[in-house]
């Protein structure tokens, strides 16, 4: 869809006649119809420029097939003009889904080259969700050579845009280093006093753990001998992602939901690399998402295209049959690493009977941010009657979040809690403590 109209300038312009025309009716009266003469003419100068400008002969977008959240979207705009006139400015936009990128839109000005007929430009956008982007469509404008007119040109797209979960921590050299030195099983290497599968015995040396110690073999050869272990492969890790309302919540800029995806895909990686299964499974008010379990590293790139198909729910989460739905698509002793939220008291008090009955075959992991809003509005100043009474609502609400915790460690269960930016380095640690542990 093409059209013109006048710039700002023009406009200016056009409106001149009108204080013209009273001048002009005050001191010449008979000269008061040369101000809509001159609005009439400007008017009419402003869409002769539109038009000079000419029309846009391509226009292509160069998008990404995908991009991961946390990172702009650059998408390459190339145009022709078939224009032989000097072009003055060139702006773009385009148009998106508003609920992946705040304001559903985009803008760029857009680099004049060979006479002013060839352009090209980026334009940024910035997603706070996962999902499909969809570029509905691009508007072009351009002025014509006295900058009176914009000559506009609307297309439809359709191009879409796969915005993936953030894995950069993934691609840290600092991490490929430590998975070297961490990761057991990876090679045929041995744990001496860690894991569960026995492999041999050999002459213990200074610095093994003294509780390798086999003494009975040790009496029958007369040296010390120790016990040598393997480190158990193959195991069952299971990562379910609570989408609920309170997993939806900001915290730093992005919803809780996907900081617990981007930590749970690092984990993953190192289970991988580790030779172990990893399988996602999403809940809120039901069962949402369950992927098959994968193995090797070469399927990680496939759990994160699953990841990025979690949706955000704003309902109350039923952990109740999310978790016994879980615990009878198992058929054997999986960890399991739930991420969640700890604010609405019955809900925890659902989910405490909930783990209750998993704990006895497998092996929980809870992971829960801090709340920093709320640790903000109880370290705020009392200044106000107001600001107190935030404040003490706050500590309560923080108060029963501990509760919680207490009451899962009482269980047995392990609770990693931490900042946004923490939890994928300690959930991953603690992987590999209970891999080295031969927990499972």
């Amino acid at each position: 869809m093409i059209g013109a109209y006048p710039t700002l300038r023009a406009g200016v312009l056009i409106a001149g006649g009108a204080p013209l025309a009273m001048l002009l009716a005050t001191a010449a009266p008979g000269l008061w119809a040369l101000g809509p003469a001159w609005s009439a003419a400007m008017l009419l100068l402003a869409l002769l420029d539109a038009l000079v400008a000419g029309r846009a002969r391509d226009i292509r977008l160069i998008v990404p097939a995908s991009s991961e959240l946390g990172h702009d979207v650059v998408i390459g705009l190339e145009a022709a003009l078939s224009s032989r006139v000097q072009i003055r400015h060139v702006e773009a936009s385009v148009s998106v889904e508003s609920r992946i990128v705040p304001g559903g839109n985009g803008f760029a000005t857009l680099q004049l080259d060979g006479g002013a007929r060839l352009l090209h430009g980026y334009i940024a956008l910035h997603p706070v969700r996962r999902g499909t982007l969809v570029i509905e469509a691009l508007w072009l404008r351009w002025q014509g050579p006295l900058g009176l007119g914009w000559r506009q040109d609307r297309r439809a797209s359709g191009e879409s845009i796969a915005i993936l979960p953030d894995i950069a921590a993934v691609r840290a050299p600092a991490l490929q280093v430590f998975i070297k030195d961490a990761i057991y099983g990876i090679l045929a290497r041995q744990s001496r006093g860690e894991g569960s599968e026995f492999e041999a015995l050999v002459e213990y040396q200074p610095g093994f753990d003294r509780r390798t110690i086999d003494w009975k073999s040790s009496a029958r050869h007369s040296k010390l001998l120790a016990r040598e272990y393997d480190t158990e492969r193959n195991n069952q890790i299971v990562f379910a992602l609570d989408s609920g309302s309170d997993m939806c919540e900001p915290v730093a800029g992005l919803p809780r939901i996907d900081r617990a995806v981007s930590a749970a895909l690092l984990t993953s990686y190192v289970a991988l690399k580790a030779g172990d299964q990893v399988r996602l499974f999403s809940f809120a008010a039901r069962p949402e998402r369950a992927t098959p379990f994968v193995s090797g590293s070469r399927n990680f790139f496939r759990l994160q295209s699953e990841a990025a198909a979690i949706d955000y729910r704003f309902e109350e989460s039923n952990y109740t049959l999310a978790l016994s739905t879980l615990a009878a698509q198992l058929q054997r002793r999986s960890l399991i690493v739930v991420f969640t939220d700890f604010t609405d008291p019955t809900s925890a008090e659902l989910m405490l009977e909930s783990v209750g009955r998993l704990i006895d075959r497998h092996l929980l992991l809870f992971v829960a941010m801090e709340d920093e809003e709320l640790l903000g509005i109880v370290d705020q100043p009392p200044d106000t009657s107001e600001k107190v009474a935030e404040s003490v609502a706050a500590a309560s609400l923080l108060a029963q979040r501990r509760l919680v915790i207490t009451r899962l460690r009482h269980l047995g269960i392990e609770v990693i809690e931490g900042r946004h930016d923490e939890i994928g380095t300690r959930l991953m640690n603690a992987y590999l403590k209970i891999k080295r542990r031969g927990q499972l």
